[in-house]
C-alpha cells in the first residue's frame, strides 16, 4: 500500500514559530492571571475560560480545516468526472 503525502506549504521556520507564538502567549496570560490580586476563585474561573477558549480554538480550527479539505477532494472528484467524459467522448461519432 503506498500512500503519497502531498508537500506541506508550511515551512519550519513558520512552525516553530507558530508554537513559540503559541506558547509565549499562554505562559503570558498564565501569569497575569496567576499575578492578579484577586481570590483564588476569580484566579480559577478565569483559567478555566482560558482553557475552554484554547480547546474549542483548536476544535474550530480543525473543523475548518477539514471542511477546507473535503471541497478539495469533491473538486478532485468532480474534475475526475469531467475528463472521464471528455477522454470518452468522441466528437466524430
Amino acid at each position: 500500500m503506498n500512500s503519497v503525502q502531498p508537500p506541506s506549504s508550511h515551512s519550519q521556520a513558520w512552525v516553530v514559530q507558530t508554537w513559540l507564538a503559541f506558547l509565549l502567549s499562554v505562559g503570558s496570560l498564565s501569569l497575569g492571571i496567576f499575578c492578579l490580586p484577586v481570590d483564588a476563585w476569580v484566579k480559577g474561573y478565569m483559567g478555566m475560560g482560558t482553557l475552554f477558549a484554547l480547546g474549542s480554538t483548536a476544535s474550530l480550527s480543525k473543523t475548518v480545516r477539514d471542511l477546507h479539505e473535503a471541497k478539495q477532494v469533491t473538486a478532485r472528484i468532480d474534475e475526475a468526472k469531467v475528463e472521464k467524459l471528455l477522454a470518452e467522448h468522441h466528437p466524430l461519432r
